[in-house]
């Protein structure tokens, strides 16, 4: 028989009226703003009111290096929450809002898969509650407002060649990347070279994920660094008095949406920064506000742990004052076959010797996370095709890296495919055994910081970096920036900038491009190799597939 697709499972859920998932959480009708019958946003005055409880357990969910095969990270978080509660728990998921552009591009969707999923599912792939639309709308205010400052006598005397605020939008849009605006005479104003970036690369997508409340919210988008004078003096959001009008265009935005899984359990779905681009997890708030209300909270961070993991220790984790009890990190046996240099075409035949030559990039991956003194279990992410030797050859390899995997099999049988990992993993967080600290700390120089995530994380011989980013990090420096955190602006695909090295490279090098200070989120964006904060759409993007059929139902979601 053949598998339902992940839409055709989503489609036929029987979901609760999202008052009673609010419920099981001891939210009361009053604080949920709902948006429909099957999503609502938690109220401002209620998550205040949680501030003096206890948390629960924080547990990461991250992921080997992605491959075109696949390695369902956030369909593992999901079943995880799902485990959790089965067995007893009350566990709460955390996960990120999807972006249009990559919906639109390659990926179809991002809710999780199979019996593993958050609904309603194309909700959540499209418009959802409008979190994107007010971030980007709050991104292009303040660009107008720079542009009509300058047309109104330009009093703060910005320089007009070294204005570094963007304009952005929520789509894949490669031509957009590199625009000249104010075109067109007088009227229009004075011609510069601009571009967008994609809308969860904004430093605004960033402030609101890091933010606790409104106040929090209004200081740092204040704190945004917008442009230069000609004597190089910093002009600030506040400046162009730009703050307020952004902070009422995000305040429904910064409250946490509340959805539920297929077995109704409850899920915070909220921010969306991209890991490869930005720092790649869900908004503080939300995840603060589920440790008050659930035992366990159940949390992803952006593609390979390389980017999300190491994004959500040193910098959440860091600004936020979390602690992760555990780290769950997902791989296949089909994305091990691809990491040992078995092309896609070919993953379907049992191959355990390319298991075992791919699994370098597990060990690696385990490694690097038990170096923030969190344990590390394996959860093995079942496909049909998956043997068992070749299972087992993960299983051994794991072992020899003193982490536990397990097999699991939530995306075929929801709950009842990870009862074995959600026991495990609540064994782990309530030993109380980790010990977790960030790779380095706020006093050291910006350079060493980013040295050290190449050196330790990529395994990097050398960070390769000329006189004028070296002399830009030591101007910021002395500006009183030194403290901040570094984001790594990086292929997804590899550890290095090349996104063809696959497994476990050694010898590499990681070229700087450009570095960007990011004041308003508190960190410092490097940029390495040829990535883009701008994606563009792949020859046959999944906007091609994606329409309604004739029952009005959304089709092409995957």
């Amino acid at each position: 028989m053949p598998f339902k697709t992940d839409i055709e499972i989503a489609r036929a859920a029987v979901k609760k009226p999202i008052m009673e998932i609010g419920a099981k959480l001891g939210i009361p009708e009053a604080d949920l703003l709902p948006f429909g019958h099957d999503k609502a946003k938690i109220s401002a005055a209620f998550i205040k009111v949680q501030e003096g409880k206890p948390d629960g357990k924080l547990i990461l969910v991250t992921a080997i290096s992605p491959t075109p095969a696949g390695e369902g990270k956030t369909t593992t978080t999901v079943g995880l929450g799902d485990g959790l509660n089965a067995i007893g728990k009350k566990a709460v998921i955390c996960i990120r809002e999807a972006s249009l552009g990559p919906c639109f591009g390659m990926k179809g969707g991002a809710a999780g898969g199979g019996y593993a999923q958050v609904v309603p599912m194309e909700e959540m792939n499209l418009h959802f509650t409008g979190d994107f639309h007010a971030i980007t709308s709050a991104h292009n205010l303040l660009s107008a407002m720079i542009d009509n400052h300058i047309y109104w006598g330009n009093a703060l005397e910005i320089d007009e060649r070294r204005i570094v605020w963007k304009r952005v939008l929520d789509m894949n849009d490669r031509a957009s990347r590199d625009t000249v605006v104010s075109l067109g005479g007088i009227a229009n104003g004075f011609p510069r070279q601009t571009g967008f970036d994609i809308t969860v690369a904004s430093e605004v997508m960033a402030i609101l994920c890091l933010s606790n409340d409104l106040k929090d919210l209004q200081q740092r988008l204040g704190d945004i660094i917008v442009a230069y004078t000609r004597d190089r003096k910093a002009i600030y959001c506040r400046d162009l008095k730009a703050d307020g009008a952004m902070t009422v265009l995000l305040q429904q935005a910064m409250q946490p949406n509340l959805v539920q899984t297929l077995e109704n359990n409850p899920a915070f779905v909220h921010g969306g920064p991209f890991a490869n681009i930005a720092h790649g997890c869900n908004s503080v708030v939300a995840t603060k506000t589920a440790l008050k209300l659930g035992d366990y909270v159940v949390t992803e961070a952006g593609f390979g742990a390389d980017l999300g993991a190491e994004k959500f220790m040193n910098i959440k984790c860091r600004k936020a004052g979390l602690s992760p009890s555990v780290v769950v990190l997902v791989a296949t046996v089909r994305a091990s076959k691809m990491n040992g240099g078995v092309a896609r075409a070919d993953l379907g035949p049992e191959n355990v010797q390319a298991v075992k030559d791919g699994c370098a990039n597990l060990g690696r991956h385990i490694e690097n996370m038990k170096s923030f003194g969190v344990p590390v279990v394996v959860a093995i992410n079942h496909f049909v095709t998956d043997t068992d030797a070749e299972v087992a050859v993960i299983k051994e390899y794991a072992d020899t890296h003193g982490a536990e995997a397990i097999l699991c099999k939530h995306w075929a049988d929801g709950s009842a495919g990870i009862i074995e990992l959600a026991t495990r993993v609540a064994e782990i967080a309530d030993s109380g055994v980790a010990q977790f600290a960030p790779l380095y700390p706020d006093d050291m120089s910006l350079f060493d910081k980013i040295d050290t995530i190449a050196k330790r994380i990529y395994r990097a011989d050398e960070v390769i970096a000329d006189k004028k980013i070296r002399a830009q990090l030591r101007t910021w420096e002395e500006a009183g920036f030194g403290h901040l955190p570094i984001c790594m602006a990086k292929t997804q695909y590899s550890f290095s900038t090349d996104p063809e090295l696959r497994g476990a490279p050694t010898g590499h090098s990681v070229p700087i491009r450009e570095v960007r200070l990011s004041a308003g989120a508190g960190f410092i964006v490097v940029v390495c190799g040829e990535i883009m904060t701008m994606p563009g759409l792949p020859r046959k993007p999944s906007a091609e597939t994606i329409m309604l059929n004739d029952a009005g139902q959304v089709e092409g979601l995957f």
